[in-house]
């Protein structure tokens, strides 16, 4: 176990995949485990959009990470055999260089002018972190939803790297429904006038437009089938009503209300913003000019695909497309697609569904 977290630092400029580059970035990383040979049972995990590199609790740091329980001992990821790392994103709030972070030349945040964020640069900050640790190779690279495309980009740019990939609920690029979906939430934040271009005080952000793009991003996160079997037409107290005619009267409302509370004012909005519109941005075909090019660069030897059938964001047919692309050039490729009714998210919720599966990967492919 080490402290919590780590942090790798790039000696000079780090290139950006679209032009522009940073000085001595820093890319913030957890680990679990212990390290055999240099790297026959690291795992590498790359996040969605907004977790940290918290993935587990450790003697370090107890609270409860996000994959809490699917990593640890006895876990599908399991410490008592695998090493594992996770990677907060370049361009994130919780440790590595992003927007709201100083730039060193000037001693200002980047803010806007932090240049154009891509998932390339989000693989290659793991690349750092992999080489910073002394690593030649990896078990397998793990990536749900952004994170998958992340760990796609890592693969193509380093392939041979990384003998196994498992991509979670994500896709080789996003449909115009999902670009549509994050443009708007990032137009609802740049649209809150305490935004101001970006230069708004870090004390006072814009958290209006950051709650109301939370809550239509939780929207595409779940489902409806869940949300009619949950909710359904509850009310809650009237209480606090006052003299607003439109006062949240549903449960529903209130479920969304929380989230956004929640979610508001912890990550920051200019990160959001360039973490969103990289998701956009990243199409494996462009590593080759086809979808079949991109995929022939992979190299990879095993590798397991999963979906969820009520998953909208990222649908199950991109996770078919993927599993179909990987087949054509990777010897060993699983697809399982999942009836969870809790979407997007049911990779965060749902461990019972997912545990199972990743655990048959671990034990077809051996330690």
């Amino acid at each position: 176990m080490t402290d919590t977290p780590q942090y790798a630092r790039v000696n000079g400029r780090f290139a950006m995949h679209r032009g522009g580059w940073l000085e001595s970035p820093s890319v913030a990383y957890e680990t679990w485990g212990t390290l055999r040979g240099k790297g026959d049972n690291a795992i590498l995990v790359f996040t969605g959009l907004s977790p940290s590199a918290h993935a587990a609790s450790s003697a370090e740091n107890p609270a409860a990470g996000w994959w809490e329980e699917m990593i640890g001992s006895g876990l599908p990821l399991d410490t008592d055999h695998y090493f594992i790392i996770c990677v907060n994103s370049l361009g994130s709030c919780f440790g590595s260089t992003g927007p709201a972070s100083t730039d060193p030349l000037t001693g200002q945040r980047y803010r806007l002018k932090f240049p154009v964020l891509s998932l390339e640069d989000v693989a290659e900050g793991g690349y750092v972190v992999a080489r910073h640790l002394g690593l030649e190779k990896l078990h397998t690279t793990i990536g749900c939803s952004m994170g998958g495309m992340s760990a796609l980009g890592f693969c193509v740019r380093h392939p041979g790297f990384s003998d196994g990939a498992i991509l979670i609920s994500s896709a080789t690029r996003a449909l115009p429904f999902s670009i549509a979906v994050r443009s708007l939430q990032r137009e609802i934040i740049r649209r809150d006038p305490k935004w101001m271009d970006g230069n708004y005080d870090p004390a006072d952000p814009p958290l209006t437009g950051q709650r109301l793009a939370r809550k239509l991003g939780m929207i595409t996160y779940r489902s409806a089938k869940e949300w009619e079997q949950r909710f359904g037409r509850e009310r809650v107290t009237s209480e606090g009503r006052g003299g607003d005619p439109f006062f949240s009267e549903f449960s529903i409302e209130s479920y969304l209300e929380m989230h956004a509370n929640r979610f508001s004012g912890q990550f920051d909005p200019n990160c959001y913003l360039y973490l969103s519109r990289a998701s956009d941005l990243f199409d494996l075909a462009e590593h080759g000019g086809s979808l079949k090019t991109g995929f022939s660069k992979l190299r990879l030897k095993r590798a397991l695909v999963i979906g969820v059938e009520t998953d909208i964001l990222f649908p199950l047919h991109q996770q078919r497309e993927l599993a179909e692309g990987l087949s054509a050039v990777t010897p060993d490729v699983r697809f399982v697609p999942l009836a969870c009714i809790r979407g997007h998210d049911s990779f965060l919720v749902d461990m019972d569904a997912f545990r199972p599966v990743i655990c048959s990967y671990f034990e077809t492919c051996g330690s």
